[in-house]
């Protein structure tokens, strides 16, 4: 298995301590790129499908909640990349 199936695998266990980064790393394998809205939101936008994933960075923890882990999965489904 490699890093990116092992990352899927990870984010679909809806671990307590997926990091902000492991999402940005996962979000790239899907050909997402992060971009910087205003305060603590981001953006993570495919340019090929003009798709967009829209949240607030975590903190002062850089760990997602659980419902940010649930919408964003439930959204990478809704696409056919899950």
């Amino acid at each position: 298995m490699g890093t990116k199936e092992k990352l899927i695998v990870r984010f679909t266990g809806k671990p307590k301590d997926f990091t902000y980064q492991e999402l940005k790393r996962l979000l790239g394998f899907f050909g997402y790129s992060e971009k910087q809205a205003s305060g603590s939101r981001v953006v993570f936008l495919n340019k090929q499908t003009g798709h967009s994933i829209k949240l607030h960075k975590p903190h002062p923890v850089n760990v997602l909640k659980r419902y940010q882990i649930e919408l964003i999965e439930q959204e990478l489904k809704d696409l056919g990349l899950l």
